[in-house]
């Protein structure tokens, strides 16, 4: 409880620090963001019914049952209403509110550890949906405070790997209006895809009355927070904006995604104050990982999506032009050492986890510190810079396959008795 209650507290601390952030530039912050919901429209309902779903799990089905029937009950009024007045038409006010009124039940209905769990739920739905608003806030104040950004030394170093989003952004081009609209799809609703994950993965809480000791949504919540701060370090805004149409005339050229640029020195480029600088991690790639790795230990129809959800991300971010190869790179390798790290907090820090994630930290500073100090070699050697980023990555995932499969309990196969000898009669 003083563990739970110490993480309320940094939390909240932390969104009035955005929400003062957000004001100092003029903007609402997450705090007032999603203090609207309560009455206006969402941004996204599926996520509010996603971060419903999560603080289910505590509840038996009989009340799984009553909240769900409240929400869609409030929903319905809220679209009367919005349709009456010709107001903006979205749904997810009824799962908030079935979330604000779980808070008031457990501190009022509730006692001891029935409390303690039901808050813990709601603590998890809000945590994921506040997410979302604390994404938005980090994006507008990495645009307000990096004038310039490091496109340039990324798309030079991108030549080693061939330049990806350039031959995906044909590829996406030529599939059409259906190609695009489900990369899109899948692109936007990465959350509601991780919470399908989680929910196989907790689907016992309301009979074991506990938490796992580790799950999706803290892997997921940790990248969305570690995640921003390096674009703070590592400012790139993406090829569609940088050198496509999207840019107007801040970009280099309109390039993207039919000419590759050319080989040339790379230097600081000013960028706009209002398109956000967060390409280095790619944490949709990030994210679209950790769900193929929590995706692993479900039935094959749930191991067969992440893996679909996995490659659909990576087509849409290299597709859509939002992020260039060594971003995707990137964004593994800083997954898999997040991950490890979580783990280890979870089943214990012995040696292999230490060096699995010393291992993961240093290769991706040396892929930063490359991407930023190295990009005109690696351009022009790209059959030697290409495999080192290749191999680099996979030396990663097979020391995190390693030491994974030694945390894991092995199965003892159990012995059958032996049938012992009759003694003889005489």
């Amino acid at each position: 409880m003083i563990v739970w209650t110490a993480a309320s507290v940094v939390a909240l601390a932390f969104l009035v620090m955005l929400e003062i952030a957000a004001r100092h530039y003029g903007m609402p912050g997450p705090i007032t963001n999603q203090a609207r919901e309560v009455v206006f429209a969402p941004k996204s309902g599926p996520l509010l019914y996603a971060g419903m779903a999560l603080m289910m799990v505590v509840l038996p089905w009989r009340q799984r049952w009553i909240a769900i029937g409240a929400a869609v009950g409030i929903d319905l009024v809220f679209f009367l209403v919005r349709w009456l007045v010709d107001a903006k038409m979205m749904f997810g006010n009824g799962a908030l509110w079935v979330l604000l009124a779980c808070v008031v039940i457990a501190l009022t209905r509730r006692t001891g550890a029935e409390r303690v769990l039901l808050l813990k739920g709601v603590g998890l739905g809000l945590l994921l949906v506040a997410g979302r608003k604390t994404g938005d806030t980090w994006l507008l104040i990495t645009s307000k405070t990096r004038p310039t950004v490091l496109d340039q030394y990324v798309a030079t170093a991108d030549h080693a790997l061939g330049n990806p989003s350039w031959l995906a952004g044909r590829i996406v081009e030529a599939t059409g209006s259906v190609g695009s609209h489900i990369l899109d799809y899948v692109y936007i609703q990465l959350a509601v895809a991780a919470v399908c994950v989680a929910l196989y993965q907790l689907r016992n809480v309301a009979k074991e009355r506990q938490f796992p000791a580790h799950h999706l949504v803290r892997t997921f919540l940790v990248i969305g927070l570690l995640g921003p701060a390096i674009y703070m370090i590592f400012p790139v805004v993406g090829p569609i904006f940088a050198y496509g149409g999207d840019g107007g005339h801040w970009a280099v050229a309109d390039l993207w995604p039919h000419t590759a640029p050319t080989i040339t020195a790379p230097q600081h480029m000013p960028f706009d104050e209002f398109t956000p600088r967060n390409c280095m991690p790619s944490l949709h790639t990030a994210w679209a990982t950790a769900i193929f790795i929590h995706s692993r230990k479900g039935p094959r129809v749930l191991q067969v999506a992440g893996a679909l959800w996995l490659l659909a991300t990576l087509g849409a971010t290299l597709g859509f032009g939002y992020h260039y190869g060594t971003d995707i790179i990137a964004g593994v390798v800083f997954t898999l050492t997040v991950e490890a790290g979580l783990r280890a907090l979870a089943y214990g820090w012995d040696r292999p986890a230490i060096q699995l994630v010393a291992h993961g930290a240093g290769v991706f500073t040396a892929l930063l510190v490359a991407y930023r100090y190295l990009p005109l070699q690696m351009a022009h050697h790209p059959w030697i810079y290409g495999p080192l980023m290749v191999l680099a990555v996979a030396s990663v995932v097979h020391r995190y396959l390693r030491t994974v499969k030694q945390w894991e309990p092995a199965a003892v196969p159990v012995r059958r008795p032996q049938p012992q000898p009759q003694p003889e009669l005489v």
